[in-house]
């Protein structure tokens, strides 16, 4: 033992030291700061505004260049946000760094846990973390593996034994010798596995990201046939043709619409980090205010990883309980334990005489009580089922089941003489609940929201616990170490809602189960047992008291770990889903109709008539500052509809009628010998007057914040048409060309209303039209 204890040589450091085997956990973030700068600016998005400037400055049409901040603006405010939370992670990261006690040449040294090396001797004590996959040499503790199984039991380690990293020592103390360092050990390798599963993609984004790889694909050859004919057939210069180009691509393009995202995320990232809500990845407030199934941890989520005592009651047949429970407050001055069970004892009783002993034994896993050994007697500690005869447990069995059945832990505290035990007296102990929790599922049950419980704990004491914070259907529990199949998974998640004794593995088969049934699952925890489960749901939360593996794999951190959060996160994201549902119908009529009306210009060989700056001024005044208005109007309605069929459903009548009255204007130019310079005006009016329509059809119902935003929209446009003109390319027009714009606005109302009938009905049309043809 003595050739043990001296630990490494410093040759022997060195030595391992080359050859890498080191205790360096490897990043867990996904992103370096580079990496993320470099991901916002280095899009496709962005490489087409960047051609299409270069062309502009080329031919030195510099008001074009209007569209350039809302480009710039959606690059920097993507990178701030998403540095902010890379910064929030690496400090949570950093303050969970600590020293470790190592024996090198036979001496004690402290030094970062980050490093030792392989095969180094470290001493290990009570309320330490374990640094890295270790065996135990000399010594003996109790560790807490619960963030890495999900079992809050303690678990006796001894001389032969394997210590995990991530897991705490409890009680005792040891040597033990490092067998896996760094991304060898096992919580290394789990967080590992988990960084092998995709992030996935909220509908929403998913819906707008579609959008633009479909305007992406179209303006390349819309483009170039808008510029060969412009220069080959209309005779234009290059420069001219270029502008007119560049007016009807910056039009397909929903530039804002990505600005608008990021910003509605990035103020709902704001407010949640006034409560201690780290949004890892700020889409995640939508997916959750869309989620079906909400999985959480026990411990960690529901409960606190602290105990308390519920009550102290004496055995059937005490004669003095409250000498009975005097004697158990002596007996807990007098063991020097300090798992949690007996610091929640500790905090409960007044410190009292210790017992007069002679002999003090510590808990033990194996023998699952602790002992104290006085001239009057033997004392022990423990669960009634390892100190108490048959006779006895039927006895106090009332007592006893009375408070199991509330999901708490019992303890007895037995006398014996002779090698006779008594029951004296009980305690039972329970996680205290987090705060809040309680009405944190009720408000998930209102949403619609399904909770499932998946815990490694025993299953009928989660149940009990999910029953008394009010989960519906919590009675319904199964124990998942019996499941051996993949049908016997998919049938449990069908039936039951408390989910018990789940390994890791399971429980990502258990999410994968729940999303085999066509829902959005979410999933909570706060170690790296769950960081599987984590990454495969379509949302993951971690609590910021968690390791730090589960932070980094989460998508959503509870910094303050206060679960009640919850409510205010799907808030927030009903808020952003509403609300840019409703702006995104006002980008989306612009891209349709510049893509119609383009398609014209080139069929019919008419120029195409507005120009990059009137394009910007609509999609500011028409588009961009009501939709960022609109954005930050509270809405909390859940939303039912499919993102990309409501805003086309919406935006097509509206694309349609503008595309109508423009085209006709242009027609009837070619007719009356109107100018070009009045066309494109008297288009920019027309363009208006129709998204000033859309516009009211969404603000409906109108509210005083609404009827604001529609006074600021159309002062704000008439407003720069008048006094920033040569900006914005807007001339005076002939009296001719007037009368014209005005039947054809008059003309867009009728239009409009009538196609927003078809298309809002469409669903029924399309029946009937069925049953017309069938018979």
């Amino acid at each position: 033992m003595a050739v043990l204890l001296k630990g490494l040589t410093a040759a022997d450091v060195a030595e391992r030291e080359r050859a890498k085997k080191v205790n360096v956990i490897p990043d867990r973030s996904s992103k370096s700061a580079l990496g993320i700068v470099l991901s916002n600016i280095f899009t496709y998005f962005n490489a087409i505004f960047a051609v299409l400037t270069v062309l502009l400055i080329i031919v030195q049409s510099w008001k074009s260049l209007t569209f350039l901040p809302v480009v710039i603006a959606n690059m920097v405010i993507g990178i701030y946000q998403q540095l902010k939370a890379k910064k929030v992670l690496d400090d949570l990261r950093l303050l969970a760094t600590t020293d470790c006690t190592v024996i090198r040449d036979g001496a004690e040294q402290h030094i970062p846990v980050d490093q030792l090396v392989l095969d180094d001797l470290i001493v290990l004590e009570a309320g330490q973390q374990i640094p890295a996959d270790a065996e135990v040499v000399q010594g003996k503790v109790n560790v807490n593996e619960a963030l890495l199984t999900g079992e809050s039991d303690e678990i006796e380690k001894e001389r032969g034994a394997e210590l995990m990293s991530g897991s705490f020592v409890v009680s005792g103390s040891c040597y033990a010798r490092l067998t896996h360092v760094g991304a060898d050990s096992y919580a290394a390798q789990l967080t590992a596995k988990a960084k092998q599963v995709k992030d996935k993609q909220s509908e929403m984004v998913r819906g707008i990201d579609l959008i633009v790889m479909g305007a992406g694909i179209v303006i390349i050859p819309v483009g170039v046939a808008l510029w060969w004919e412009a220069v080959a057939l209309n005779g234009k210069t290059n420069a001219e043709a270029i502008v007119s180009m560049v007016g009807a691509v910056i039009g397909m393009i929903p530039e804002g619409l990505y600005l608008l995202v990021t910003i509605a995320f990035a103020l709902s990232a704001a407010r949640l980090a006034k409560s201690f809500v780290l949004l890892h990845d700020m889409r995640s407030t939508e997916t959750l205010a869309r989620v079906d199934v909400l999985c959480v941890d026990k411990t960690g989520t529901i409960t606190s990883n602290e105990m308390n005592v519920t009550e102290v009651f004496p055995a059937a047949s005490s004669e003095d309980p409250a000498a009975a429970e005097r004697l158990l407050a002596r007996y807990v001055s007098t063991v020097s334990d300090s798992n949690i069970t007996m610091v929640a004892l500790k905090k409960h009783f007044a410190t009292l005489e210790p017992l007069a002993a002679t002999e003090v034994t510590p808990f033990s896993s194996k023998l699952k009580y602790s002992e104290v050994t006085c001239p009057d007697g033997t004392y022990r500690f423990g669960a009634p089922e390892f100190l108490m005869s048959i006779a006895q447990l039927e006895a106090n069995q009332d007592l006893i089941e009375a408070h199991t059945a509330e999901g708490e832990r019992v303890l007895a505290l037995v006398r014996g003489t002779d090698g006779a035990f008594e029951p004296v007296v009980f305690v039972s102990l329970a996680n205290g609940l987090r705060p809040n929790v309680e009405e944190t599922f009720a408000y998930l049950t209102q949403q619609e929201v399904e909770v499932r419980v998946i815990s490694g704990d025993n299953p009928l004491t989660v149940s009990s616990i999910a029953t008394r914070v009010g989960i519906p259907g919590a009675e319904r529990y199964v124990d998942v170490s019996t499941l051996t199949t993949d049908e016997e998974i998919k049938e449990a998640v069908e039936n039951y809602v408390v989910f018990g004794r789940v390994k890791p593995e399971q429980k990502k088969q258990l999410v994968e189960a729940l999303k085999g049934t066509g829902k959005r699952v979410a999933m909570t925890g706060d170690g790296v047992n769950d960081i599987l489960a984590m990454k495969e749901a379509d949302c993951s939360i971690a609590m910021g008291a968690g390791s730090d593996a589960a932070r980094q794999a989460a998508q959503v951190v509870l910094l303050d770990s206060d679960f009640s959060h919850m409510r205010e996160i799907i808030s927030e994201g009903r808020r952003d889903i509403n609300n840019i549902t409703r702006s995104a119908t006002l980008f989306l009529y612009k891209n349709f109709f510049s893509l119609m009306l383009a398609t014209f210009s080139i069929i019919t060989f008419f120029t195409y008539p507005l120009q990059a700056s009137q394009v910007s001024l609509i999609s500011a005044f028409n588009i961009g500052i009501p939709a960022f208005l609109l954005a930050m109007e509270p809405n909390e309605k859940k939303q039912k509809g499919h993102f990309l069929s409501e805003i086309i459903s919406k935006a097509l009548p509206a694309a349609i009628t503008s595309f109508a009255a423009i085209a006709a204007m242009e027609v009837f130019a070619d007719l009356f010998d109107i100018s070009a310079a009045d066309v494109s005006t008297a288009s920019t009016y027309l363009l208006s007057v129709v998204g000033f329509m859309i516009l009211w059809r969404i603000c409906k119902p109108m509210n005083r914040y609404r009827a604001l935003t529609m006074l600021i929209s159309i002062l704000g446009l008439f407003g720069c048409a008048i006094y920033l003109n040569g900006l914005f390319s807007i001339t005076e027009i002939s009296t001719r060309s007037a009368i014209l714009c005005v039947v054809f606005a008059i003309a867009e109302e009728s239009v409009m209303r009538n196609l927003t009938w078809v298309f809002d009905r469409r669903v029924e049309l399309i029946d009937g039209l069925k049953r017309w043809l069938r018979g």
